[in-house]
């Protein structure tokens, strides 16, 4: 049997370049660790990870051994590196807490087993700040490894705890990986093990002989099958946690990407303007270009005896380490292909982050931090009558596993609250028996397969279509960029069936909505005999199109 083999092979092959701590130093740029201490906690990280991943090829799949140990290699040049420090060189003040958006109360966990935290057993007792931060554990030093830095973030990470002048004993009971008095310790969402717990179906067993893969997620204590599964989705962390200091009532980020010849380029942040109150609050002495934008009247949007093309586009982008350059191009895309296609630029409204800050070509940009507003302006214009005649929305936004998208962490507390998400039941609440002719939900994010599988159920939603990306037709994850891209090119004439439906598979996953998507985007017929001049598309499809009052009276009276 294969797997054994793999666990039998020697730990020596987790525990590269082992050595006793580096001395102070130069350190590596965007990050206070020497060099040579890094590149130790990165080298052991990666092969932790490529040993979990070649484990659970050889064991899910039919793959030989050589094929998975392809697919299992990563190297060091494809992962971002993010890594924190204590800024001095003692005392309790150096810890520090990572706090993660999606997890219950915050915090990520590096127990595994009997209840016992790292704070408890390392470095001699506790070091929990239950008035700052409930329920979190204090360590020296915080580790990210972003396999994919190129997808949108509700991609898996992976996150260690390093905590230093640690024995081999204490390191090797949590599963850690021992560097000579460092220990790496994996990190989970926090209370997740009970939630697996309920999850199990039957009595826990050890995998092969009892052995366990030291410095993976396996354990042998009846621990196997509940990290196992949390590598399946349920306890992975999807997002870059802030990390702060203890005793950092501020809350400064201490997680820097890291730039290093050998690691993935580090992508700058796209820069913000400092948060500002919302626009209804703004008071006359906040000198802001927020201040000066106008609230949003969501009342203007719908005319009588006329109906047009809507679109809302939503890229939430949680914090500014999250939210690059490529997030605000997707939008300025996407903005030019909807007037392209007709749509009035006063009829697209777009959030954006916390400032709203956009490319001055794109108009009607608001702050994606006031939920209450995107809420009431996509079921306004959905509820309306005859206000909408194709209804689109672009939503490309950090997503947790259960669907939601994280709009922006506006009190800087790095969890994100009910008033900071919008949940997959939100908007399928929003878009329920929308009077649109059509609406279609262009989704370049992860597990959009939670929406899909309830819009494919529901009786309330029969004219909305989800838009996939290619890849993410396989489950969660995406490849952002890819298909926006053609999404971008879809022309004024261009029937969206063929346009979208060039790849098989998406295609197929087009099917059910075949009817409502032989129109172009502003609602014109696909193959209209004779053709439809540009005139004619104008002025009867794209924009807006006055309803003679008899037509509106009677459909009116229809819907009464």
């Amino acid at each position: 049997m294969r797997l054994p083999v793999l666990l039998a092979a020697p730990l020596s092959i987790l525990l590269l370049n082992v050595a006793a701590v580096a001395p102070g130093g130069g350190g590596v740029p965007g990050s206070a660790v020497a060099p040579g201490r890094l590149e130790r906690w990165v080298r052991s990280g990666l092969q932790s990870l490529q040993w979990d991943q070649l484990d659970r090829c050889l064991r899910m799949s039919s793959l030989s051994e050589a094929e998975c140990r392809r697919l299992a290699h990563l190297p060091l040049s494809a992962v971002a590196v993010y890594v924190s420090e204590p800024r001095t060189a003692a005392g309790n003040a150096d810890k520090v807490v990572a706090i993660l958006p999606d997890s219950s109360g915050g915090s990520v966990s590096s127990k595994l087993r009997g209840g016992l935290s790292v704070g408890q057993t390392l470095n001699g007792g506790p070091h929990r700040q239950q008035q700052s931060f409930p329920g979190a554990t204090a360590h020296d030093a915080v580790l990210v490894l972003d396999p994919t830095p190129a997808e949108n973030f509700g991609h898996p990470v992976v996150l260690f705890y390093v905590d230093v002048n640690v024995t081999k004993k204490r390191c090797s009971h949590l599963d850690g990986i021992y560097l000579g008095e460092e220990c790496l310790t994996l990190a989970l969402k926090g209370r997740c093990q009970n939630q697996l717990k309920r999850r199990q179906a039957g009595p826990e067993r050890l995998m092969g002989n009892g052995h366990r893969l030291r410095g993976s997620t396996m354990t042998t204590s009846g621990g196997g099958r509940l990290v196992e599964r949390s590598v399946g989705g349920l306890c992975e962390v999807h997002f870059l946690p802030l990390v702060v200091g203890v005793g950092d009532s501020n809350r400064t980020q201490r997680l820097k990407c890291v730039d290093h010849a050998e690691f993935a380029r580090c992508r700058q942040p796209l820069p913000m303007g400092s948060p500002s109150l919302p626009v209804s609050s703004c008071e006359l002495n906040k000198n802001t270009r927020r201040c000066h934008q106008q609230p949003l009247a969501t009342h203007l949007s719908c005319r009588l005896y006329q109906t047009c093309d809507h679109a809302v586009l939503l890229s939430g982008g949680w914090q500014q380490q999250m939210t690059f350059q490529r997030h605000a191009e997707n939008l300025q895309r996407f903005y030019r292909m909807l007037r392209s296609n007709g749509f009035h630029k006063e009829h697209i409204k777009t959030f954006f982050a916390s400032s709203g800050l956009l490319p001055d070509d794109v108009e009607g940009v608001y702050s994606a931090t006031e939920k209450a507003v995107i809420r009431n302006h996509v079921s306004y214009v959905c509820r309306k009558q005859h206000c909408a005649d194709s209804l689109v929305l672009y939503l490309n936004s950090p997503t947790r596993n259960d669907g939601a998208m994280l709009l922006w962490d506006a009190n800087l507390n790095g969890i994100a609250d009910p008033k900071e998400r919008y949940s997959v039941n939100e908007l399928l609440a929003d878009l329920a028996g929308c009077r649109a002719a059509r609406v279609l939900l262009f989704v370049d994010q992860s597990y959009s397969g939670v929406l899909s599988k309830r819009l494919r159920g529901s009786q309330k939603h029969l004219n909305v279509v989800l838009i996939q990306s290619q890849t993410r037709r396989n489950h969660q994850r995406s490849n952002p960029g890819r298909d926006e891209s053609s999404w971008s090119h879809i022309g004024a004439a261009s029937c969206l069936l063929d346009h979208l439906g060039k790849d098989t598979g998406v295609s197929r996953l087009l099917e059910p909505w075949a009817g409502l998507l032989n129109v172009t985007l502003a609602g014109a017929p696909c193959n209209a005999t004779p053709p439809l001049t540009e005139g004619e598309m104008r002025r009867e499809y794209q924009g807006c199109q006055n309803l003679p009052t008899a037509l509106w009276h009677r459909r009116t009276r229809r819907t009464n």
